[in-house]
């Protein structure tokens, strides 16, 4: 048993996490912090014991949420964040940097920010190309044995170099996208983790809310919004995909679950080591995404949601050029991708 599931079952954790990103970062304007603060409150009063952060949410504020959040509560939870990819106050932008002296600054300042001594799970957030995986996760190696870091986890790898680090350090996690219509990990990533018992945890499991159908619109989302540079949402590619949402939607109505529901029951059905982390601003919808851990789905309906969203039907690339660079995962070729009917 990993360390990672070791953790989730001494606290009793649902099968579901929160991942914190969007109360600060990436998604237009962070939530006022009194907000978020509330937000996050209620989420682990409703159950929520599986928190997500990383030091560059929101420059590090999302950090300090969770920080004064779940002080007095750090016994009852499994807290992961990430290091490697940080906003640099000097420069104003990110900057991925995997080097050792860097990695253990940054556990230094998580720390202090998420008021504890130790995090369950600390993930290198991007592969820096620069430094070989092997000399970075040794360095988190290290915070392990110090008694810094429980575990660690990788962010956006392919499977042949979670076998290289996995020959350096035991691999807890990795996280990576993962949903109904972006299954990147089937490649061979989930393979890869199932070899060395690495759980996998699902960041966007509904695909950036697209699938819960929150973005019926994507020249409402405000000007900051990540989403707006990404492929699936321009113009063309957003119509296209909308008429793929039709019939998952309907699906979801016939089984009486909301389509985020039904998002998150697919995934939970991959395997009990898949762990989601949906993120949202609403209470009712952090219910709403809790309450699918507890659902199940027939074979004939997971039948017919394997052939919605297939990769040769959702139009545009899940990232834009700039931020396709960044990431180490397997890609699946889209030349002969065809728009959907």
């Amino acid at each position: 048993m990993s360390p990672l599931t070791s953790r989730l079952k001494a606290i009793d954790a649902p099968s579901i996490g929160l991942g914190c990103m969007n109360l600060s970062h990436g998604y237009g304007s962070p939530l006022p912090e009194r907000e978020a603060l509330r937000a996050l409150a209620a989420a682990f009063e409703m159950g929520y014991s599986h928190f997500d952060t990383a030091t560059l949410y929101g420059a590090t504020a999302n950090e300090q949420l969770l920080g004064k959040a779940l002080a007095g509560k750090r016994s009852e939870i499994l807290l992961a964040s990430k290091c490697g990819m940080a906003i640099d106050p000097a420069l104003g932008r990110k900057v991925i940097d995997g080097r050792p002296d860097t990695l253990r600054r940054q556990c230094e300042a998580s720390l202090q920010r998420l008021n504890t001594d130790h995090l369950d799970l600390y993930y290198l957030h991007r592969w820096d190309r620069n430094v070989p995986i092997e000399e970075s996760v040794g360095a988190l190696g290290r915070l392990v044995e110090q008694g810094k870091v429980g575990a660690i986890g990788l962010s956006e790898v392919s499977a042949a170099t979670l076998r290289r680090a996995r020959a350096e350090q035991p691999i807890a996690a990795v996280q990576s996208e993962y949903s109904l219509w972006t299954r990147n990990p089937e490649i061979g990533l989930i393979e890869a983790c199932r070899e060395a018992g690495t759980a996998l945890v699902a960041f966007s499991p509904l695909g950036r809310g697209f699938l819960a159908g929150a973005v019926r619109d994507p020249a409402r989302l405000e000007e900051n919004d990540m989403r707006r540079g990404m492929p699936r949402f321009s113009v063309e590619n957003h119509a296209r995909n909308l008429r793929l949402l039709e019939a998952f939607t309907a699906l979801a109505e016939e089984l009486d679950m909301t389509p985020g529901q039904l998002a998150l029951a697919w995934l939970r059905a991959k395997g009990d080591d898949i762990l989601p982390i949906p993120g949202s601003r609403s209470l009712d919808h952090m219910r709403e995404n809790l309450a699918a851990a507890s659902l199940s789905l027939s074979p004939e309906t997971l039948e017919r949601l394997n052939a919605m969203m297939t990769p040769d039907q959702v139009a545009g690339a899940r990232y834009g050029e700039a931020q396709q660079a960044e990431v180490d995962t397997e890609e699946f070729d889209r030349s002969d991708a065809q728009p959907p009917a």
